[in-house]
């Protein structure tokens, strides 16, 4: 944004941003404080801005008593004596008239080298990448126990996890119970969600055991496990019926 009232000094100020680097937008060229105010106070602040300090109704700065800017200046002038005053509102340099192609290129290159200090990283883009990159860590072994021999049981070979008072059993595939050192609640944020699911207040179950779900009385789903014969029956509680639902979609 340029803020020039002197309409040949803003013209050639243009001409010699377009000549540095043609892929630069100029959103504004304005002429005066007022002006300058009512832009910035309903529109999107531009990246750099390069103002005269002397303007028709005043001093461009102003503007910053006015506007809440935090945005870099450029300051353009034909005289040396602001200079102090210029670099108490985010100036990054002071050209003295006439500006020329090798002092404002200059100064453009210093914007460039700090225009990382006026914009914080943006932390959302890099919790997205983390977030499209990191797979959770899951249990993929247990350490279970029959009497006083204790197994080495991979996640693959568990075909449900289940309560019984206060001991929490894991069964494998071939219908072996063997005691875990867990709880259910404790068990549950353990275990990778697309392999297991929590049927009801007592029971996970590994999706490829799952042979056949059926209806059941007041809205609840029966469930039979692959190979396996269970002397209680499976049921899907009704509150998590839904989510079994979905969970059962993939």
């Amino acid at each position: 944004m340029i803020v020039e009232d002197e309409l040949l000094a803003a013209e050639r100020l243009k001409l010699l941003l377009k000549q540095y680097d043609p892929s630069i937008n100029i959103t504004a060229s304005l002429e005066s404080i007022e002006e300058s105010v009512q832009w910035l106070q309903t529109k999107p602040h531009p990246d750099l801005l390069l103002m005269d300090i002397q303007l028709s109704d005043g001093h461009s700065f102003e503007i910053f008593k006015q506007v809440k800017l935090s945005r870099p200046v450029i300051f353009t002038t034909a005289y040396d004596n602001y200079a102090i005053n210029a670099f108490q509102h985010f100036s990054i340099d002071y050209i003295l008239k006439p500006v020329t192609a090798e002092s404002l290129a200059i100064a453009i290159q210093k914007y460039r080298s700090l225009a990382s200090a006026f914009y914080p990283p943006d932390y959302s883009v890099w919790a997205e990448h983390v977030k499209e990159n990191f797979s959770p860590r899951y249990k993929d072994r247990f350490l279970a126990k029959i009497g006083s021999r204790t197994f080495f049981i991979q996640t693959d070979e568990i075909a449900y996890f289940y309560a019984d008072n206060k001991v929490v059993f894991l069964a494998d595939r071939e219908g072996n119970r063997f005691i875990i050192n867990y709880t259910i609640e404790k068990l549950e944020p353990l275990l990778d969600p697309y392999l297991f699911f929590r049927i009801n207040r007592k029971m996970i179950v590994h999706s490829k055991m799952i042979d056949l779900i059926k209806p059941y009385y007041n809205n609840r789903l029966k469930i039979s496990l692959r190979n396996l014969n269970l002397e209680e029956e499976i049921i899907v509680s009704r509150e998590r019926v839904p989510a079994f639902k979905k969970w059962a979609e993939g």
